[in-house]
């Protein structure tokens, strides 16, 4: 064989592996931009901005069950309350525990028509039960001793926090 048949031949070899290296280059790439380290992962009720706006005050259960859902657990205190729980927990690596990070609950309440007559949205802020829809820190009562038992732990208030939803890390 010449040496101008061997260099025809070795061209197509040399092209393949440029091409075939600049293809894992190209994909590590890829792979460092859409890996992220931390992960944030949220169970539970996704509380809908648009959805609330679905069901104002004077609204029937129906139509709160069907713009919300099935709420996570609901109670009687005086009337009837709906609430929607979810958590949002964040880890920096897939290996590691997740952490608490934010915890809501949606309380939709209803009075004795079986009306809507207030809606609140709580978390921790600062230590204390705040509701994020009137920016205000509910009075004490039945309602507010249950809120305090489902938000303790997050914000300080204990080393765990609840494990409601029964996942992994808390």
């Amino acid at each position: 064989m010449s040496l101008h048949a061997m260099k025809i031949k070795a061209r197509p070899a040399a092209a393949v592996t440029f091409a075939l290296a600049a293809s894992v280059a190209l994909a590590g790439c890829n792979a460092a931009s859409t890996l992220a380290p931390s992960e944030t992962l949220t169970q539970g009720y996704v509380i809908d901005p648009q959805a609330i706006e679905l069901v104002p005050v004077g609204s029937s259960r129906e139509q709160v069950l069907l713009a919300l859902g099935t709420p996570s657990t609901q109670a009687t205190f005086d009337n009837e309350v709906f609430y929607y729980i979810s958590q949002t927990r964040k880890r920096s690596a897939a290996f590691m525990k997740p952490k608490l990070v934010d915890q809501r609950v949606l309380a939709v309440y209803f009075g004795p028509d079986q009306r809507v007559s207030s809606i609140a949205n709580y978390g921790m802020q600062d230590g204390k039960v705040f509701d994020f829809i009137s920016r205000t820190t509910p009075t004490g009562g039945k309602d507010q001793n249950f809120l305090g038992q489902l938000l303790s732990g997050f914000g300080g208030n204990s080393k765990k926090p609840p494990n409601l939803f029964g996942s992994p890390g808390g």
